[in-house]
């Protein structure tokens, strides 16, 4: 199988400094650093938002995704939240328009999973008096893929040395699109409730919208609904014990 990382891992590694760096300052600049981190973890059903229909490829994809998240709660209602969530698809790449599409397994050409990775604001607001609290939050967040040709595609006809029916020459060209022109850049903006469902564990449930920033600078020429991810889930976070 190969594997198609170099790109990937290049920016896995900067963006894993950097969240090593906060965390390490963060550790050293207040005793009780740990003491107020909240930590959760969440499934949720992801939109991949596409118009392939004038193309002739599969409807966009809707996908089960798992994650988990860390909240540091520095002042007050607001914390400084870090969530990743992990979402699996098939890819196949259109080579008349120049771009990928999210396609069925029997279209595939490329595998793909995805880490999409928020380091977002989060406020949370308490409502009445039965624990309810409503978070609403927004900031950056990239899409970290591994692309890699796709399970089962080892006969000839797979590799025909043509862009339109090679799945190697596809998996190339469909990790190049996605890691070049910012693509990979996602901001993301969300509200949710969290219910106490007993002393221990608080459920929740989200709503949330990430949008193609890059759609500013490039791919004119696709449908404009075509790179935006929705998102509707739930989230279970362990209650802290009363001091």
């Amino acid at each position: 199988m190969y594997y198609n990382v170099s790109m990937y891992q290049k920016r896995a590694r900067g963006i894993a400094a950097v969240l090593l760096f906060l965390l390490t300052v963060f550790s050293l600049s207040a005793d009780s650093f740990w003491d107020d981190v909240t930590w959760a973890a969440s499934g949720s059903i992801l939109i991949l938002a596409a118009d392939n229909g004038s193309q002739g490829a599969d409807p966009a994809p809707i996908l089960p995704s798992v994650g988990f998240s860390a909240a540091w709660q520095f002042w007050g209602p607001l914390s400084l939240e870090v969530t990743e969530d992990i979402y699996l698809t098939n890819y196949e790449y259109n080579a008349a328009y120049g771009y990928p599409m999210a396609c069925n397994p029997e279209n595939r050409s490329a595998f793909v999973m995805g880490f999409l990775t928020g380091i977002q604001v989060t406020g949370v607001f308490p409502i009445g008096k039965n624990g309810i609290d409503v978070r609403v939050y927004g900031g950056p967040a990239m899409d970290f893929r591994i692309i890699a040709l796709a399970f089962g595609l080892n006969h000839p006809s797979d590799f025909t040395g043509k862009i339109e029916t090679d799945a190697q020459l596809q998996t190339d060209a469909i990790s190049k699109y996605f890691w070049e022109k910012g693509r990979w850049i996602l901001p993301v903006v969300g509200a949710g409730m969290d219910f106490p469902l007993n002393e221990k564990i608080l459920l929740g449930f989200d709503l949330r919208v990430w949008f193609p920033l890059y759609r500013l600078w490039t791919d004119e020429n696709i449908p404009a609904i075509d790179g935006w991810r929705f998102c509707a889930g739930f989230r279970v976070t362990p209650r802290k014990s009363p001091e």
